[in-house]
This record gives C-alpha cells, structure tokens and sequence, in this order.
C-alpha cells in the first residue's frame, strides 16, 4: 500500500530512483537533497527571457524557457521544454520533468514534477510529489506544515500511518486535477485520474478514479436601490 507504482507511472519521469527501494511514496521526498548534491551538474541549455534570476546550482534543460521576473534558487534540476513564466519562484530541492508549467505567482520547494504536470497560476507547492499530466488550478495550495507542527501522519483506512515528516504536503497521482481554490492540508494523498472539485478543502486519502464534489448553498436577492430607502 502507498507504493510509488500505485500512484505513478515512473517512465515519466528520469528520476526513477528516487523511489526505488521506498515502502512509502512519500518516503522520496526525504531523498531529494541528496539526490541533487550528488547527481546535479549545473547548466542553462534553455532560453531565458530578458533576466531571470538563476543561481549557479540549477540546471536547465534544452528548450525549456525562462522568462522575466522567475526567480530560480535552487538546487534544482529542471527538464527540457518546459515553461518557467514570470513570477515563479523555485526554491531548494526542486526536481521537474519534461514539458512541465510552471507559472505566475507559484512557489515550489522540496518537490518533485513528473513529466508534464502543470502549475500554471498562484498556487504553493512544497514537499510534494505531482505525477503526469497533474494539473492545478488557479490559487491551489499544497499546505505541508500542521499548525501545531507536529509530525504528519496519512489516515490510511487501517489506521493512521506516521510519515517521520514534520513537512509533508500531497502526493497527487498521474493525470488528477485539482480545481481552483482548493486547499490539500498535511498528508494528502489523491490517486491516478481523480477530479477535485474547486474550493474543496482535503485531508486524507482518496482512491483512484474518484471525484470530490463540493456542493454549496446559494440565495439570491433583489438588490434595493437608495432611493428605495
């Protein structure tokens, strides 16, 4: 149960050893650092737009491009044809694939993108894992830290299972969307091709080929004018 096959179809992605040998999916978050400290070889094969911010520990693949205003932190270890935009901001530890997104206003920190995943406007992405093709939202939020920062642990259906992280935010599995406006707290963990709907708050465990539906109250009233007073 929770293992990186069930969530993730691994040719899509050329870090695959991240999650050899891992019980636990998200047991390759922990793997990151060391992954890039080892296995980085800086380089900007891309295009930059005007002047984006790139440190000296980034490496950048053919035909991906950066545009103005991207600030690129780093270690970070980004694929070929992907679309940094103006306004993202790549923190530490950050692995993305190929034809990836990543957009305006986005924050990404201590995560992995698998091949095409797309996180085009206003959303927080730390210590997570998007699978293929993933898509958020506008203003999605991967919320990784408990407000009591303690240890996170994933509500399994035998139980609660703890993580040994104090920094968790979602596993989202190949093909999921996440509508605009949703919030996954700590732990979440969303299977291949679900549907989350827009505003949705999360926490848990939701299987694969599931939908979460938020369903809302709504009245509306005639407005009165002032000289009706």
């Amino acid at each position: 149960m929770f293992s990186a096959a069930e969530f993730f179809e691994l040719e899509h992605t050329a870090h695959s050893k991240l999650f050899e040998a891992e019980k636990y999916v998200w047991e390759a978050l922990k793997q990151i650092p060391s992954y890039l400290q080892f296995r980085l070889k800086p380089a900007v094969l891309g295009e930059l737009v005007g002047k984006p911010f790139i440190s000296e520990s980034i490496f950048i693949g053919r035909g991906t491009i950066v545009e103005q205003g991207a600030m690129l932190k780093g270690p970070a270890w980004i694929g070929e044809n992907c679309h940094i935009r103006s306004g993202c901001y790549v923190r530490e530890n950050v692995i993305v694939g190929n034809n990836v997104v990543m957009g305006n206003s986005c924050e990404f920190k201590n995560c992995i993108l698998f091949d095409d995943a797309q996180v085009p406007h206003f959303s927080y992405v730390g210590d997570s894992i998007l699978g293929y093709k993933a898509h958020l939202g506008a203003g999605v939020i991967l919320s990784n830290v408990k407000l009591d920062h303690a240890e996170i642990s994933v509500l399994a259906t035998d139980g609660m299972i703890a993580t040994g992280l104090r920094k968790f935010g979602a596993i989202i599995g190949d093909r999921s969307e996440i509508g605009c406006n949703a919030v996954l707290n700590p732990g979440a963990v969303v299977g291949r091709d679900c549907i989350i709907y827009p505003g949705t708050n999360f926490r848990g465990v939701l299987p694969g080929n599931s939908i979460i539906k938020v369903r809302q109250t709504t009245q509306v009233l005639s407005r009165r004018q002032p000289n009706d007073a």
